[in-house]
């Protein structure tokens, strides 16, 4: 368990730093909690490829439990208008990060003996699609309203240009597209990182 004490702090510290984060906007269609968010696809990668498959999901699943915690903490907390937290918000980023990181280690695996970023960087890339279409359906989609009938998600789904440029959508669909690119974006560049940390420790599984 020591040898993963890192990746779990790691972890732990991604989630609590993305659900403080994700309070404060970034521009019109991001919060800062979209920037180190996907960091836990990082850490998700480096656990899998330096120890195996196993360890990695026993990773992921303490960060899932302090993700849950924080959640909670924030369905408690009022803020200007209600709970920092939704239970459709908790829902969704639980939901969604338990799913896509076990995807991410799945597919990293199947793909574990290519070269050395095919790995990480389609593991990231389905795993963050997955993210982010199964969070923001669940916490803004009209389609799953009866999770909670109270919550009042119709700013999410005022129609607007897709990013301001596109087609009509509802607005949590900008919002997913922004995220969604972000995340690519940070897919491509936690590849360099990757390389430097697998190349200065010897993996332990191949």
């Amino acid at each position: 368990m020591t040898r993963l004490l890192p990746g779990i702090l790691a972890m732990a510290t991604i989630v609590v730093a993305s659900n403080i984060l994700v309070q404060i906007l970034f521009g019109q269609w991001l919060t800062w909690g979209a920037f180190t968010y996907p960091l836990a696809f990082l850490v998700t990668d480096l656990m899998n490829r330096l120890h195996g498959p196993r360890d990695a999901r026993r990773v992921v699943l303490a960060g899932f439990v302090v993700g849950i915690v924080c959640s909670l903490i924030g369905t408690r907390i009022e803020g200007e208008f209600g709970p920092l937290v939704t239970w459709r918000v908790a829902l969704g980023s639980g939901t969604a990060f338990l799913i896509a990181q076990l995807l991410d280690i799945a597919v990293f695996d199947r793909l574990r003996g290519g070269r050395w970023w095919r790995a990480p960087l389609a593991s990231s890339v389905v795993g963050s699609a997955c993210d982010t279409a199964i969070f923001f359906t669940v916490a803004f989609s009209q389609a799953f309203v009866f999770l909670d009938p109270a919550d009042d998600v119709s700013w999410a789904n005022e129609v607007l240009p897709l990013v301001g440029l596109g087609p009509e959508a509802p607005l949590w669909a900008s919002l997913a597209l922004a995220d969604w690119g972000v995340k690519l974006t940070l897919a491509l560049i936690a590849l360099v990182p990757f390389r430097m940390i697998v190349s200065a420790r010897r993996p332990q599984v191949a």
